[in-house]
């Protein structure tokens, strides 16, 4: 039972027992504000963003730090990647100077995988390609779990299914702690194969939006766009764009998204800005949560 020494390659890694105990570190740490602590004090954690990132990956760098870590940064466009090197040998020299946590990020599903093949320390995923985004999921299933108490509500997750990570990881770990979960949007953003999660489908927003306790928005991913999957983006928040008219249908709904949002696309300034928006708070729990997982992965002696 724990998770100490263990890799976190996706929320199937972790046991209910698990979540738990993550939860109840991030509120001791959420308790104790922005004190710093020396629980990791001489462990080295190594970030690796093959990816851009702005949340994730600066509040790694902030629970690494108020714990007391030394936190290395590794950047692959300054790098000897661009030499040639190879990424066996990246992973073995870092490993050679005494890294004691690698956190990675890469278009690639199945990165942090590969990499676990090359060192003996534990691998956090921060999100690799279109598969898995664990640390989101848990920092989510927290913010839910605070308002809560339970997870004895309805959630729909809004939007582009089809390329997010943090609808796979959210929808399974939503469903292993209990939440009734729908994923909604066009059908050429929640193809019917995602059933295979246990949850509901639906291309009927407004329907699933009267049904839920929480309305999550996914963003639109712009990038991956050129596959034609609707027509416009104004016919886009046309048809599945929170907005505060569809948001009134449920009773006193909570708003999030994992974020960066497309303000006037996947979801109106009058709801991310809203009293029942909770997206700064995700953020918030983004760092304490993080903080409890380096904490009992790396066996901090916090109390």
């Amino acid at each position: 039972m724990g998770i100490r020494g263990k890799d976190l390659f996706d929320v199937d890694d972790l046991e209910a027992g698990d979540v738990k105990e993550i939860f109840e570190r991030a509120q001791f740490f959420k308790r104790h504000g922005l004190q710093k602590w020396t629980s990791l004090k001489g462990k080295s954690i190594c970030t690796l963003f093959f990816e851009s990132s702005t949340r994730t990956r600066i509040s790694f760098e902030l629970a690494a730090k108020r714990l007391g870590a030394d936190i290395i940064n590794f950047t692959a466009s300054t790098s000897s990647l661009n030499k040639g090197e190879s990424f066996k040998d990246t992973v073995k020299t870092l490993d050679a100077m005494g890294i004691d946590l690698y956190v990675i990020r890469h278009s690639e599903p199945g990165s942090p995988v590969m990499m676990k093949k090359y060192t003996n320390s534990p691998v956090i995923n921060a999100g690799d390609g279109v598969h898995a985004h664990p640390t989101q999921a848990l920092l989510d299933a927290y913010t839910i779990w605070e308002k809560f108490g339970n997870f004895n509500i309805k959630i729909v997750i809004i939007g582009d299914v089809l390329h997010s990570r943090v609808a796979r990881s959210d929808a399974k770990l939503l469903k292993m702690l209990g939440a009734d979960v729908t994923l909604a949007g066009p059908e050429s953003f929640v193809p019917s194969y995602f059933e295979n999660y246990g949850v509901r489908i639906s291309h009927n927003i407004e329907k699933s939006i009267s049904e839920s306790d929480i309305v999550m928005g996914l963003r639109v991913q712009l990038e991956r766009q050129s596959g034609g999957f609707f027509p416009t983006l104004d016919e886009y928040n046309e048809f599945y764009g929170i907005n505060s008219k569809r948001m009134k249908m449920a009773k006193n709904p909570i708003f999030m998204h994992p974020g960066p949002m497309n303000r006037g696309v996947e979801v109106m300034e009058e709801v991310s800005d809203s009293d029942s928006s909770a997206v700064e708070e995700q953020v918030t729990n983004g760092v304490f949560v993080r903080m409890a997982l380096l904490d009992l992965i790396l066996g901090g002696v916090t109390n």
